[in-house]
């Protein structure tokens, strides 16, 4: 890879052109009217923009007859994590938020009662759920990597609660919490669970190996995401990316001046003169070298395609920067 994330001429890549050629499954397309009914944060670009994204990083075990159906359950999931993103930072209902999240655990089951948005509103969160568990049913080998799922998926959960917390507290941002929690807002690992259950040929010895890489993976993924919604993130009272928080911590804005709403486009200004954008771009270069200076060894998946699909994410991050 070129430095920081730069794709070479000789083998251009046309992000917007990709996400413009895509057409939505069916079932995609009805969620997608269905979600524009009920939320207006965001538009149909993300769903393409995202279905575009999933096969540069999609598992080399998931079977080939598995991959389009695979392809649209990760969509479908990304749709379910996006609601519920949308409660909790843009809308500030952690109750609703809360009882959303029950729905893919079994040991207790959510109560619309106690949500705050209308019934209808979280009958459609409960669809999206639905839909996704629905569309595992048949999965090969969807009970020997249901519990890890299910606990993958608790973490990205407790991301986006993490955030909220951050943005209502910007005293405590520190980058340690910003790595450690937020990134898992990327769902790396939850897509990971679901490409193994419909891999047939992976060897569970090989599992270790995966998770140690999906570690730096998923913050690669956060750092392109940072990068290019920091700024729009501010304006929307939202102080948890990383850039934000390193600035913070390391004084170029405080948290009173961050939280000052009526004035953010000093924050921004003091933020983008800081360097700390370039710092993060380097950040993403050193992880990538360095992951694939470990030359991971696992028999029955390709680690070192899975990584460089992350220069494909990045510069689909870079590319569509201020339309997601």
């Amino acid at each position: 890879m070129s430095t920081q994330g730069v794709q070479s001429e000789s083998d251009p890549v046309d992000p917007l052109g990709e996400i413009r050629d895509v057409t939505l499954p069916e079932r995609v397309e009805r969620l997608a009217d269905a979600y524009a009914d009920h939320f207006e944060e965001r538009d149909r670009f993300l769903w393409r923009w995202i279905y575009s994204l999933f096969p540069s990083f999609t598992l080399s075990s998931v079977a080939e007859e598995h991959a389009a159906h695979v392809r649209e359950q990760k969509t479908v999931l990304t749709m379910y994590v996006t609601v519920l993103d949308d409660l909790i930072e843009h809308r500030g209902d952690r109750r609703t938020f809360r009882e959303a999240c029950r729905l893919p655990c079994d040991v207790v089951d959510a109560d619309p009662e106690r949500a705050a948005v209308d019934a209808e509103t979280f009958a459609f969160v409960e669809r999206l759920w639905t839909e996704f568990e629905a569309g595992i049913e048949d999965a090969p080998r969807r009970e020997e990597f249901a519990d890890i799922f299910a606990y993958d998926f608790s973490q990205t959960a407790d991301a986006m609660e993490y955030s909220a917390l951050l943005s209502d507290n910007p005293a405590m941002a520190n980058l340690t919490g910003a790595t450690q929690y937020d990134s898992h807002n990327m769902v790396m690992f939850p897509y990971a669970d679901l490409d193994l259950m419909y891999s047939p040929s992976f060897d569970p010895a090989d599992l270790g190996a995966l998770r140690n890489t999906l570690w730096d993976l998923q913050e690669m993924a956060r750092i392109g995401n940072w990068l290019t919604t920091w700024e729009r993130e501010v304006v929307e009272g939202d102080y948890s990316a990383g850039i934000v928080v390193a600035a913070i911590e390391e004084g170029v804005v405080s948290p009173v001046e961050v939280a000052a709403t009526d004035d953010t486009e000093s924050v921004v200004e003091a933020i983008r003169a800081s360097g700390m954008e370039g710092r993060f771009r380097r950040r993403w270069q050193r992880i990538y070298e360095d992951v694939h200076a470990r030359h991971a060894v696992a028999d029955s998946v390709d680690l070192a395609t899975l990584v460089d699909g992350m220069e494909t994410v990045f510069e689909y991050h870079l590319a569509t920067e201020g339309l997601k």
